[in-house]
């Protein structure tokens, strides 16, 4: 079994480009709010349908708050089958401090 890597925004924003999946594990409110461009949100409702329709191959990037959470998200994909999975240090924090363009609103995603 492998384990999640951390990453930071700058290497989530690259591997985003290369057609990453973008998984943000924040509160339904706050991710409509704002959240990464193409972001799908996970939550107790939507995550076994996610699994159950996801390639376990893709890379796959978790993000929360400020990086913490979304640790605990990754390893639990990296148990259901996940092989290539990335936890984003600093969280959608960071992340809309450095690409302020590539954040959304909404629920759409």
């Amino acid at each position: 079994m492998s384990e999640f890597k951390r990453i930071p925004p700058e290497q989530a924003q690259a591997l985003r480009e290369q057609g990453a999946v973008v998984v943000d594990v924040r509160d339904p409110q706050t991710f409509a709010a704002l959240h990464i461009r193409g972001a799908k949100h996970l939550d107790n409702h939507s995550l076994h349908a996610f699994i159950q329709g996801a390639d376990l191959d893709a890379p796959t990037v978790v993000v929360c708050y400020h990086g913490n959470s979304s640790q605990g998200a990754a390893a639990y994909l990296i148990s259901q089958g996940f092989t290539d999975v990335y936890s984003m240090d600093g969280g959608f924090e960071l992340w809309r401090t450095t690409y302020p363009s590539e954040t959304a609103q909404g629920t759409a995603e």
